[in-house]
């Protein structure tokens, strides 16, 4: 299973510490510009969720 997590900078050392000394956890930290696209990217799929269920109306490809 994978997982993302977003933790405060202050609070992220102790819980990677803690994530760390356990045998079956792989951490591998993303650069901003990597968890910047993960972001955009988990945001488009959900608004194309919305429009696939009718609640969000779909924009031409000419706005973007």
């Amino acid at each position: 299973m994978k997982v993302l997590l977003d933790i405060q900078d202050k609070k992220a050392n102790k819980l990677l510490k803690a994530l760390e000394a356990l045998p079956y956890v792989k951490i591998k930290q993303l650069t901003g510009e990597k968890a910047e696209l993960l972001s955009d990217m988990k945001e488009a799929v959900e608004e194309l969720k919305l429009v696939l269920e009718g609640k969000k109306e779909a924009r031409n490809a000419d706005e973007l």
